[in-house]
């Protein structure tokens, strides 16, 4: 029994790293990358998590709400990037004051669409799965596997592909990424509208697990803001190294003293982290 409790404890520790890396994942692209503090990023999540409402309610599968989450975040987040965000990208103040902006809108005009009240849906997923002789919910335990697996790739395309190192470069130094011919300003347009569909498509994948409203958005906006935080900017590692600092006190001290002090702990992490250490763990900044 005392070893199925640690399994279940471990896997449970694990969709909670898990569920943190896939919600920071989008910010971590646009914070990191381009610098921008995309105060919207929690309510394109909301956005994915509504993409699976709106399938379920026509009678469609959930994985119908993917290609609909990636075809609105990326679209808005083209719009967004093009009109919005390409005029303020020297001035970081009025960034996060239009971003912010942005995220009220967002929120008003879901709410006039589907109202205030919490939504719930339901993945084919249902039943436990016996793991090691316990029973685990099938679709948390998938949530696992893809994380892992979307880590895993994402990690690979930053260190080994041609589009990896163009990113690279624009990040180390952009000015000099551009005299060598690299188009920034596309490339920058890319990486916000990718960090957008992340952020939607983690919605997607965790609307099933979730109470869906919305107001879900401002709860992922500061884990992530956290992660990035203690991990720092620039690069994966330190988004790694953030979900695993942020993601394990939180779970830990929540599992022992209550989800209260798991949050108490995490705000005192971040004020540490950037009193003594404000550029982060692994920051190439």
């Amino acid at each position: 029994m005392l070893d199925g409790n640690i399994l279940l404890h471990g896997l449970n520790l694990a969709y909670e790293l898990a569920t943190l890396a896939l919600t920071t994942l989008g910010l971590a692209i646009v914070f990191g990358l381009l610098g921008v503090m995309n105060m919207a990023h929690g309510e394109f999540v909301m956005l994915g998590a509504y993409s699976v409402v709106t399938v379920q309610k026509l009678g469609l599968p959930l994985a119908a709400a993917i290609p609909l989450a990636v075809l609105v975040c990326g679209a808005l987040g083209y719009v967004v990037e093009r009109w919005l965000i390409r005029p303020l990208y020297s001035r970081p103040f009025d960034t996060l004051l239009a971003t912010w902006a942005l995220a009220m809108l967002l929120r008003k005009l879901v709410e006039a669409v589907f109202g205030r009240e919490y939504r719930n849906v339901e993945s084919s997923l249902g039943e436990p799965v016996a793991v090691f002789g316990s029973q685990y919910p099938a679709y948390r335990l998938a949530l696992i596997v893809l994380a892992l697996v979307v880590m895993a790739g994402l990690f690979l395309w930053y260190r080994r592909s041609a589009a990896g190192l163009r990113v690279r470069a624009m990040t180390a130094n952009p000015v000099l990424a551009q005299a060598l011919g690299i188009n920034t300003r596309r490339l920058a347009s890319q990486a916000f509208v990718i960090g957008v569909v992340f952020a939607g498509l983690s919605g997607v994948l965790l609307a099933p697990l979730i109470r869906i409203e919305p107001g879900i958005g401002v709860d992922y906006l500061l884990d992530a803001f956290f992660v990035l935080v203690v991990g720092g900017l620039g690069t994966l590692g330190g988004m790694f190294g953030g979900v695993g600092i942020i993601g394990g006190s939180q779970a830990i001290t929540s599992s022992v003293a209550g989800q209260t002090s798991g949050y108490a702990v995490v705000l005192m992490l971040s004020i540490l982290f950037l009193w003594l250490k404000p550029n982060g763990l692994f920051s190439r900044r």
